[in-house]
């Protein structure tokens, strides 16, 4: 690549409590996409991560489940999300990641996904069922040449062979998920999953990892990223979307308890 793009740019400083903010394009209603990255850029989050909604979200917990469904029901798809992002790139310049089932990518055609997700400025990709070899043997050269960077999740039971070789194929950061069940917002963490993230931290990966399932409040915010670079927010962020009156005043309000104690990366 001949110049770095925003989630590298971003690694480059080797950053700490970095703020990730997952939400699915079109939830709550169409065109609050938008909105949300604005808001979130304005109140201190660090990265911008947009999912693609799916039909079949197996992955997920039902908080997300549910957002996927409504966002469907209100006419989302991925030619629109890329039009959105476009929207988005005229106001909010923090590094943008989308995430989905490789589905719907492969039905809009990989190569001119890629093509038009980097025009639109989009800056990496989190496909969770794109297997390894695959990426490896077909769609690695075909992402990077678009200047984007593919991120790939890891569990606690990964073993190290293949979290090394997740390292050496990753270009941008690794999702670290803190448990292998499925996504949800949780009270804590266990002394399990606290080991695992110690043995992450102390693999002197080439890449910087962001641990995400689980992360709700700022006590679990706090924790992972003493880990890791950051930590990565989903489900509970979409549970206060849907609850939010004010969705711009509720986004403040969370990505602020959020950082309590975690001052925004600057």
């Amino acid at each position: 690549m001949s110049h770095p793009n925003r989630l590298q740019k971003l690694f480059s400083a080797s950053p700490h409590c970095l703020l990730s903010v997952f939400y699915t394009a079109g939830y709550p209603a169409l065109s609050d996409t938008v909105v949300i990255a604005q808001t979130l850029e304005a109140a201190g989050a660090d990265i911008i991560e947009i999912g693609i909604p799916f039909s079949d979200p197996v992955a997920d917990g039902p908080v997300i489940q549910e957002s996927n469904h409504i966002a469907l029901g209100n006419g989302m798809n991925l030619r629109l999300l890329l039009e959105q992002v476009r929207e988005i790139r005229k106001t909010v310049h923090l590094p943008i990641v989308l995430m989905g089932y490789l589905n719907p990518v492969l039905q809009y055609g990989v190569e001119k996904f890629c093509r038009d997700a980097a025009a639109a400025g989009v800056d990496g990709l989190i496909l969770p069922d794109m297997p390894l070899e695959e990426y490896e043997m077909e769609y690695k050269a075909i992402v990077q040449q678009n200047g984007l960077c593919n991120t790939f999740l890891i569990s606690p039971t990964t073993s190290i062979d293949r979290i090394r070789h997740i390292d050496a194929l990753t270009n941008g950061f690794i999702y670290a998920v803190s448990s292998s069940s499925t996504t949800g917002a949780r009270g804590s963490f266990s002394e399990d999953q606290l080991a695992y993230f110690e043995r992450l931290s102390a693999s002197k990966l080439t890449n910087p990892f962001l641990i995400g399932f689980g992360i709700s409040d700022a006590a679990t915010f706090s924790v992972a990223s003493s880990y890791g670079a950051g930590a990565i927010v989903g489900s509970a962020f979409i549970s206060m979307l849907k609850q939010a009156g004010d969705l711009p005043a509720g986004i403040h309000q969370f990505v602020g308890q959020i950082r309590k104690g975690s001052p925004p990366v600057v």
